[in-house]
């Protein structure tokens, strides 16, 4: 496995999962970015988008909108997702929101293998089923309404996660970037009531600054340029790193500290993911 290993990150391919580990590195940053922003979510999801849609017009310049099935679909699933991300961090922990979140493999491996006919491994399969097991966890600390209404709604975003990825992995011969920046529209306007209607604090304005830079619009612009060149369902267990790093931000710099039942829910998953994600790697070397 070794020399298979090796031989992965000598190919031309590394740089495309060199540049999908930064993109999930970055998208870390949102559970501490977002717990700093004292307004509601929509509110967050919509000024986040904004500013990470002028980002992603200054760097495409003239993008070209087709508006075709999975161009409209992938925005409306991205703005479905940003915004049940955000609600999903308030009213659970931010570990349980973005574990949750990563269910995403699940529906990446159902809807690659229908809409992108990429091909599902039986191991993949009994990631999933593991993962599944895992995910069951994080409802045993889930005991009061905002909780479990958290959970939900991370769930729902893994679901809108994995569509998001499939529709972009499905325009890989044209520029998937201009779906990421119709979601961003879609969701700025969507959300443009709340973002009007909010007061903002100093601490507020910073951090959501900071999301629309750091945590949406360069990574973004990142995992545009890698998922032409990778599958969905490796896109989306490289992106496994997000869950690892983000409830780590937050305890560092929060406090914040999620249930002992979702912290064994989160190893089950996170180890299921990691160890696909390198038996993937072995077997195309």
């Amino acid at each position: 496995m070794d020399k298979k290993l090796n031989t992965i990150w000598t190919s031309q391919s590394t740089k495309y999962i060199a540049i999908m580990i930064l993109t999930s590195v970055l998208w870390s940053s949102g559970g501490i970015l977002i717990k700093l922003v004292n307004v509601g979510p929509l509110a967050v999801s919509g000024l986040r988008s904004l500013i990470a849609a002028a980002i992603i017009f200054i760097y495409l310049k003239k993008p070209k909108f087709t508006w075709s099935l999975y161009q409209v679909l992938g925005a409306v699933a991205y703005a479905s997702m940003a915004i049940t991300f955000v609600a999903a961090t308030r009213l659970t922990t931010s570990a349980n929101a973005v574990l949750l979140q990563y269910t995403a493999p699940i529906y990446v491996a159902i809807l690659g293998g229908v809409i992108l006919k990429e091909k599902v491994a039986l191991k993949d399969w009994i990631t999933i089923a593991v993962t599944l097991i895992g995910v069951g966890l994080f409802f045993v600390d889930s005991f009061g309404f905002g909780g479990l209404m958290g959970n939900v709604l991370a769930i729902i975003s893994g679901f809108c996660f994995a569509l998001f990825i499939v529709c972009s992995r499905q325009q890989k011969e044209g520029s998937p970037m201009e779906t990421i920046l119709l979601g961003n529209i879609v969701t700025a306007v969507a959300c443009m009531p709340f973002v009007v209607s909010a007061d903002y604090d100093m601490t507020s304005i910073v951090g959501i600054i900071s999301l629309g830079i750091i945590q949406f619009g360069i990574p973004y612009v990142l995992y545009g340029i890698a998922i032409k060149h990778i599958r969905a369902l490796d896109a989306v267990m490289i992106a496994v790193i997000e869950p690892i790093l983000n409830p780590v931000w937050v305890l560092i710099f929060w406090g914040e500290k999620p249930g002992s039942w979702a912290i064994l829910g989160g190893i089950i998953v996170l180890a299921a993911v990691t160890y696909n994600c390198i038996q993937s790697a072995a077997n195309k070397a």
